[in-house]
């Protein structure tokens, strides 16, 4: 996808759960109707805006109709921006209601804590009920009976989960059908957010009472090797301390570690709960005012205060046997624990190198005791 440009505002887009939707309404109009689907086919979001969207693809044979609609996320960088999402309707007993299958591309729940339990398609709550509506509304436009099965596919859907933390919430096979909206919002981050959410629900209910959070792969690995914690404890947070920080103060657990490097650590010692280098930024004046409180000499401090970046700034207080890490260690953990409230969760902080290589690291103590 190219980037919006940038005189304009960014588009928004639709989600996986709002083109099932529409493929189910389109399949399911033409298995009752023996007629072609509509095309465009109109379907209501949970607001209760109706919007249309056109076919890709369509099929019918004796006891199933298929359609397929293509995947447009507007501007937001979305793995799954251009997809086919495919919906499989075939008639149900009456009574029976509407039932989910997996298809193609799209994962099964194999974990407890997520919205559908182990067993189930990952298929989300909201677009399950905006299918069974659409189907219900279909239904009672043609005077039949709204029982049917739908099998949901992601044609290249198992290869695209690999780009997202289907894998570590315990989703298997492909992509999961999300949406609360049915509207994509550019760049706000909302799906990475609730996989943190989702993974803290995983952890708990699975019985894991201690979880870490880590900016990245080497900071990951190199928590989990130092606790020998499962990879359920282990939510890959990336920028979003602060989302997982605040989840947590709701849905708490005895034991929580915040690990990354060092740039990132100090931008979390300096009050910010998103580190993205994008919306915040690392303060090297403040950072020139910690190490002078690790005793380094006003030189140092100058040099720290002018520095290229914070691994520049590292790498000066080192070669001057300044131990910069432990205060912002320190700091860091006072700015997590404010987030996680005065609770009893203990928490601790680690700053690694990029080699993933321990700098600090605090005790674990109450976050309450902020």
């Amino acid at each position: 996808m190219t980037d919006a440009p940038k005189d304009r505002p960014l588009r928004r887009g639709w989600t996986t759960g709002a083109c099932a939707t529409a493929a189910t309404r389109a399949a399911f109009e033409s298995l009752v109707s023996g007629a072609p689907p509509p095309d465009p086919v109109e379907i209501a979001l949970p607001s209760g805006r109706r919007v249309a969207f056109a076919l890709a693809e369509f099929s019918r044979a004796a006891d199933f109709a298929r359609a397929g609609v293509v995947k447009d996320a507007g501007d937001d960088p979305d793995v799954t921006h251009g997809a086919l999402v495919r919906a499989t309707v075939r008639r149900a007993a009456p009574g029976a209601g509407v039932s989910f299958l997996a298809g193609e591309g799209v994962g099964t729940v194999t974990r407890p804590g997520l919205p559908v339990p182990p067993g189930e398609p990952a298929i989300n709550p909201v677009p399950r009920q905006m299918m069974r509506e659409t189907i219900a509304e279909a239904a009672q436009n043609f005077g039949v009976g709204g029982d049917a099965e739908v099998e949901i596919s992601v044609p290249g859907g198992e290869e695209m989960a690999k780009h997202t933390l289907n894998g570590r919430l315990g989703i298997v096979g492909g992509l999961s059908i999300l949406g609360t909206t049915g509207i994509v919002t550019p760049f706000s981050c909302a799906a990475w957010i609730d996989s943190i959410h989702r993974g803290v629900d995983v952890a708990r209910a699975s019985g894991l009472t201690h979880v870490a959070g880590t900016t990245g792969s080497t900071s990951e690995a190199a928590v989990q090797a130092l606790y020998g914690l499962p990879e359920a404890a282990m939510i890959e947070m990336g920028d979003f301390v602060g989302g997982l920080l605040k989840y947590l103060r709701t849905h708490p657990v005895a034991r929580v570690t915040i690990g990354g490097g060092f740039a990132k650590m100090t931008k979390l010692a300096q009050g910010r709960l998103d580190l993205h280098s994008g919306r915040s930024s690392l303060d090297l004046a403040r950072l020139a005012e910690t190490a002078r409180g690790a005793g380094a000499d006003e030189e140092t401090t100058a040099r720290i205060h002018h520095a290229n970046s914070g691994l520049d700034a590292l790498l000066i207080a080192r070669a001057e046997g300044v131990d910069l890490a432990a205060p912002v260690a320190r700091e860091a953990w006072k700015t997590a624990a404010r987030a996680l409230g005065s609770g009893e969760m203990a928490l601790n902080v680690i700053v690694f190198d990029r080699d993933g290589a321990l700098l600090a690291q605090t005790p674990f103590r109450r976050a309450g005791d902020v």
